[in-house]
């Protein structure tokens, strides 16, 4: 099965950087949107076998990547805080 390994490392840092931005909503439509936002921005690494997810979560584990991913989440929720689709408003800034 093909399979998008970003997508796991995407959905892990929704869960630790979500607690850093207490004014994003977190509705379904919200994390949904934040997760595309995300995915759309960090190139994509497809695997079909055991022996390519290993490597390649061992490349995705690296600081940089991680970083990468990292950095494309907290622009994720700082956007999608700003302007949620879901009829919540947005915060006062």
């Amino acid at each position: 099965m093909i399979k998008n390994l970003v997508e796991e490392h995407v959905f892990t840092a929704y869960e630790q950087l979500r607690g850093h931005f207490p004014e994003f909503c977190g509705c379904d439509t919200c994390r949904g949107d934040a997760y595309v936002y995300a995915l759309n921005r960090i190139p994509a690494r497809y695997v079909n076998t055991q022996a390519g997810t290993v490597i390649t979560d061992f490349n995705l584990d690296k600081d940089q990547n991680r970083a990468a991913i990292d950095v494309a989440m907290m622009e994720a929720l700082r956007r999608v805080m700003l302007a949620p689709r879901c009829g919540k408003a947005p915060p006062k800034v």
